[in-house]
């Protein structure tokens, strides 16, 4: 870990909630630009500031929800708030809903790897996903009474579930 990630594993409270409001400025600003209507929620939770971005039915905000979308203005809004703050940031941006859904579809992804587990294969290896994605796959796993390990190198990190032992 380098001495920027580790300062942004510490973070305290009120650094957090420093970030989600650079956050929350950045895309606010970005709704404006884009004539895109949403409402912006603010939270820090396990070391991590998130801000979820969220519309009623029928709003234009879905062209932002896909899951590249959101990822690619999460990397944006993580570059603005250290750029203002000089600290590497963890932030997650959630848009429409999106992580939820994303952990839904992580959550078959490892229901069809464990009945892949259960019907004998030694391991099974998922696609290379984020960090925070291989996170909540390390922690449905777990659920499941499963072992996962994340294995390989920068874009290509994946992980493998075995059987626990």
């Amino acid at each position: 870990m380098t001495d920027v990630q580790h300062d942004a594993a510490t973070r305290t409270l009120e650094q957090l909630e420093e970030e989600g409001d650079i956050a929350a400025d950045y895309i606010e600003e970005l709704l404006d630009i884009c004539d895109l209507d949403g409402d912006i929620d603010i939270d820090a939770r396990n070391g991590r500031a998130y801000v979820s971005v969220h519309a009623g039915e029928g709003t234009n905000l879905a062209v932002l929800a896909r899951p590249e979308t959101v990822t690619a203005l999460q990397e944006l809004t993580r570059l603005a708030v250290q750029t203002k703050t000089g600290v590497f940031s963890r932030l997650i941006l959630d848009v429409g809903g999106s992580r939820d859904a994303r952990r839904d579809e992580l959550a078959r992804l490892v229901g069809r790897a464990a009945e892949r587990i259960e019907a004998g294969a030694a391991e099974a290896a998922l696609p290379p996903m984020s960090s925070y994605e291989r996170k909540l796959v390390h922690d449905l796993v777990a659920e499941r009474g499963l072992h996962s390990e994340s294995r390989g190198e920068g874009s290509e990190r994946h992980t493998v579930i075995t059987r626990v032992g």
